[in-house]
């Protein structure tokens, strides 16, 4: 770590050669094309730091920009432990806001108008109000449809033939002229009712600084200096505000790769970041390629894969140089099913854990969010914990809350005589955290809260090995950061997160799920735009492994499924395994090899519902032998009684509830009411390690008589 007792020359010190470019160049207008691992962060924390340090930058005159709360957080912290403070370091939307109440009511007069967290009401009350027939799938796709309108600068009329242009198709299942009468009605809705939505917060900022020279004079006396992160993802939106901010100024560093832009659907352009030497001819241009994240063979198979994109108008992608030693070839394999898919993940996953590798240095990616639902089932059943990203947000569990207060409280009593870390570990040590992990199962319920609490001893470790004199009252200034800024330390646990979600993220195992057309390329990619969009998301996907990667496909949906799926065709010419299949695939006819004609002679019927005969799609329906729209076949007091019993059954044994067993096996159970072992045994997902456990008290509880756990 940089010590900032060095000064400007120490923030210098540890780059490479186009980073050190990157920090040297203080003066804008500077244009960073930084490849995936190649130290972007690193290089404009460092250009900040050098500035300050070296007198051209006052720390409150520079607003840096990111996307993400997590990212500014980041920043913030890299900034601090450089010895800068007083950075802004905020989202496009958390800077426009934080300014628009300042401004709003000396302008204006008032406090601003309240603002609309969700759209979802407001558009289903719009689509009312035209009587437009809606789901909640179609308010979501009308509320991103308006999202998008709005970051393209759009009127209701404008929308129209924009839409047309850009190839939105039918929103939510409505005509573009629908949606413009749609976006009409929701904006005079949010008059009516005296709210803002979040695009709108960006369009008054900028109005204001547009409509008034003083706020503009006042706005640009205090940012002086602007730094703008993924600069290949703003928005028409996004870039009116920023050209706002800087007038006619031009100091700006814009950091970006065209070649991970991924987020056209919401309205984002890597145009900006593409024109930006024409925009500023006498810009200083760096390009970041020495990958320090991934190992030679993954940085090669990420380069093949764009080197093969098929429209090549646009600038070349940057071609990354890893800078790590060799590690193992990335993998691909196929399987029959998703279910067998998902059980070979396991198996690797297991296997690598057995090498040393963490649950929180693993993650399975995917395309889309329904294809989580095997995996979690199929970690589930293994006994391994899991964290799906989207899920409950780490500064909200219970633990982190009363550890946060405790350490706060020592804070201020002015406890903690020895280091940081020893400091926390005593004040943590009151609420559950102990030196060793709790052995047994290792998802276990108590397992999963000691881990939530060596998260933050983890955190106070990395910030004494930073200063070693920091103190608890400096840890507690970092957890408020990290916890506005949802910046949430790592916690054991297998990732599970679409490949969108992945972005900004980085794992020593990656998994790759569900390269098969169709969902890689998703279906609805109908244009070439849309197919090369799809290849940068999964050069996204690829570029987050450090140096496991091992990318996977299944020919069918359901297990005794019909073969109708194919691999991706990125995976042309990335892996000679993959070959066979795409020649598969274009002569649309193979002659099936012996042996896999003898497997499928073996294979078992797809499995039907027993309800209504339709063939059992999702990993629930097929364990419960119904699909989800035929009516229960169990009494619902009985699959009461087997939740009380199961959540009793985890606080006993120490272990999450779905390890015992999931949702899906507890209806399975009610739905066959077995009245003794066998008939136990053979309901899917008990098996008999969970019968020889758990059987005894599965059977008491259906007869209605008392159990006793373990």
């Amino acid at each position: 770590m940089t010590n900032p007792a060095h000064g400007a020359d120490g923030m210098l010190a540890g780059l490479d050669p186009e980073q050190r470019e990157v920090a040297l160049a203080v003066r804008g207008p500077v244009c960073v094309l930084a490849g995936a691992g190649t130290g972007k962060t690193r290089a404009i924390t460092h250009r900040i730091a050098y500035g300050v340090h070296s007198g051209v930058y006052k720390p409150q005159q520079v607003l840096a920009v990111t996307f993400t709360a997590r990212a500014a957080g980041e920043m913030r912290t890299r900034l601090r432990q450089l010895g800068v403070g007083g950075v802004q370091a905020r989202t496009f939307h958390a800077a426009a806001l934080r300014q628009l109440g300042y401004f709003f009511p000396r302008v204006i007069g008032g406090r601003p108008p309240e603002l609309l967290e969700h759209k979802a009401r407001m558009v289903a009350d719009a689509a009312s109000r035209l009587r437009l027939t809606v789901d909640r799938a179609a308010v979501r796709d009308l509320a991103a449809e308006i999202e998008w309108s709005k970051v393209s600068l759009l009127t209701p009329e404008s929308y129209v033939k924009a839409a047309r242009t850009a190839g939105r198709g039918e929103p939510g299942g409505f005509g573009v002229e629908s949606v413009s009468r749609l976006i009409q009605v929701y904006e005079e809705a949010k008059t009516d009712r005296g709210v803002i939505d979040f695009e709108d917060v960006l369009l008054l900022m900028a109005g204001l600084i547009e409509s008034y020279p003083h706020v503009a004079n006042e706005v640009r006396g205090q940012y002086r200096h602007f730094v703008v992160d993924e600069y290949q993802d703003v928005s028409a939106l996004q870039q009116r505000l920023l050209s706002q901010w800087l007038g006619d100024r031009k100091e700006l560093c814009v950091v970006g790769d065209p070649s991970q832009t991924i987020y056209s659907f919401t309205g984002a352009s890597p145009e900006h970041l593409m024109t930006f030497q024409h925009t500023y001819p006498d810009a200083t241009v760096v390009r970041l390629v020495r990958d320090y994240r991934s190992t030679p063979q993954i940085v090669a198979l990420a380069n093949r894969l764009l080197a093969r994109r098929v429209k090549t108008s646009g600038p070349a992608p940057l071609e990354l140089r890893s800078q790590r030693e060799a590690g193992p070839a990335p993998r691909l394999s196929s399987h029959d099913d998703d279910a067998a898919e998902a059980a070979a993940v396991v198996k690797q996953v297991s296997a690598l854990l057995e090498d040393g590798v963490r649950m929180r240095e693993i993650a399975v990616l995917f395309r889309t969010n329904s294809q989580s639902e095997q995996m979690e089932q199929a970690l589930a059943d293994a006994g391994l914990a899991y964290v799906l990203r989207g899920g409950e947000r780490f500064w909200a569990r219970k633990e982190v809350r009363e550890a946060v207060m405790l350490i706060r409280g020592s804070a201020r009593g002015g406890l903690g005589d020895g280091t940081l870390g020893e400091s926390v570990r005593d004040v943590l040590s009151h609420c559950g955290w102990t030196p060793a992990a709790p052995t047994g199962v290792q998802a276990g319920g108590v397992r999963e809260r000691w881990e939530s609490l060596q998260a933050l001893v983890a955190l106070a470790d990395d910030m004494q090995a930073a200063r070693s004199d920091a103190t608890l009252s400096d840890l507690v200034t970092e957890l408020d950061e990290r916890a506005s800024a949802q910046h949430a330390p790592a916690v054991e646990g297998v990732t599970l997160a679409s490949l969108h979600a992945a972005k900004g993220l980085e794992w020593d195992a990656v998994f790759l799920i569900g390269v098969s057309e169709g969902l890689m390329p998703i279906s609805f990619a109908e244009n070439w735009d849309a197919v090369e969009e799809e290849r940068r998301l999964f050069y996204v996907g690829i570029t987050r492994a450090r140096e496991h990667l091992h990318l996977s496909w299944a020919r069918s949906r359901n297990p005794g499924g019909r073969a109708s799926r194919n691999p991706s065709r990125f995976l042309d010419g990335l892996f000679p395994e993959a070959g066979a299949d795409t020649v598969s695939r274009r002569a649309q006819k193979v002659r099936e090899p012996q042996e896999a004609r003898a497997a499928a002679a073996h294979r078992p019927p797809p499995a039907l519902c027993k309800i209504c005969g339709r063939s059992l799609t999702g990993a629930v329906e097929r364990k419960v032998g119904r699909c989800s729209s035929c009516p229960t076949g169990y009494d619902e007091q009985t699959l009461q009684s087997l939740r009380d019993w199961r959540a009793a059954a985890a606080e006993v044994t120490r272990v999450p509830a779905y390890v015992i067993f999931t949702d899906a096996t507890l209806m399975a159970i009610a739905e066959a009411n077995p009245s003794e072992p066998g008939e136990l045994a053979r309901v899917p997902g008990v098996g008999a390690v969970k019968l020889q456990k758990w059987g005894d008290d599965v059977l008491s509880v259906l007869s209605g008589a008392p159990w006793e756990s373990a």
